[in-house]
């Protein structure tokens, strides 16, 4: 993908990103998102930070996930953890909103849930307003987030 061409990349601090950039690959997969092949076709991207001459030690400063389309999401890495709640945070839309019938819309929502659960993903509190039913999570670092 050209990222010369799109107009935004979403950053999120953390102390894992090969870790969270794995989680947010399956939880984005749906919406075409994956991490990119290294650069000049290395076989991996351990291989290509060698022949940058990066040290190993600083192979997990950075990952990445890329969607045709889409925002880049950049994850880096942070000596502070996370500390009370997001400024920002990712809604993954999951319900379909006020046009798909309520019923319908939890439905979908718990089995959205369900499934970023099973990659890790931590349930919080479920809401229902102005004709949209959603359910807050936490990725593996504690990063709020909307289904």
């Amino acid at each position: 993908m050209d990222r010369s061409a799109l107009p935004v990349q979403v950053v999120i601090d953390c102390a894992d990103p090969a870790a969270l950039a794995e989680f947010w690959a399956g939880a984005l997969a749906p919406r075409g998102y994956a991490v990119p092949a290294p650069p000049g076709g290395f076989a991996d991207w351990p291989s290509f930070l060698a022949a940058q001459g990066l040290p190993e030690e600083r192979f997990n400063d950075a990952s990445a996930l890329e969607a045709e389309g889409q925002p880049r999401i950049f994850f880096q890495r942070v000596p502070e953890p996370k500390e009370g709640k997001n400024r920002l945070h990712l809604d993954l839309l999951g319900g379909g909103g006020p046009s798909v019938p309520m019923e319908e819309q939890r439905r979908r929502v718990a089995a959205e849930v369900e499934r970023l659960e099973a990659l890790g993903a931590v349930r919080g509190e479920e809401h229902a307003e102005m004709g949209v039913h959603w359910v807050t999570m936490r990725d593996p670092e504690g990063n709020e987030f909307c289904v």
